[in-house]
């Protein structure tokens, strides 16, 4: 069993940023990839970041340079600090493993974009 607990979502202006958590619980996962996901609308989910250690890490050119991944080992969190933020960044964004767990995904947390 593994728990992934996303926050820190919510709205905001289009350039202004926004902090994810990511807390993982019920598994050691230190030795996995934990990767941020987004959902939007009528679309399919799509990865947008993963990591497994600090400089082993991947963007989507969607987000690159513009949002940073980072993993703190000891609180067994993942964070995803998003800025200039844009509309099309609107979506629910979940974390899981990479490749995902399809029986482990959180609820999520909502992201809106806009002015």
């Amino acid at each position: 069993q593994v728990q992934f607990v996303e926050s820190g979502g919510g709205l905001v202006q289009p350039g202004g940023s926004l902090r994810l958590s990511c807390v993982v619980s019920g598994r050691n996962v230190s030795g996995n990839i934990i990767a941020w996901y987004r959902q939007a609308p009528g679309t399919q989910r799509d990865m947008v970041a993963h990591i497994i250690r600090g400089s082993n890490i991947w963007y989507s050119n969607d987000v690159k340079g513009r949002f940073t991944i980072s993993r703190d080992h000891a609180k067994n969190t993942v964070y995803l600090q998003m800025d200039s933020l844009k509309p099309e960044d609107t979506a629910v964004y979940y974390c899981n493993r990479f490749p995902y767990w399809d029986e482990y995904w959180g609820q999520g947390t909502q992201v809106t974009v806009s002015s």
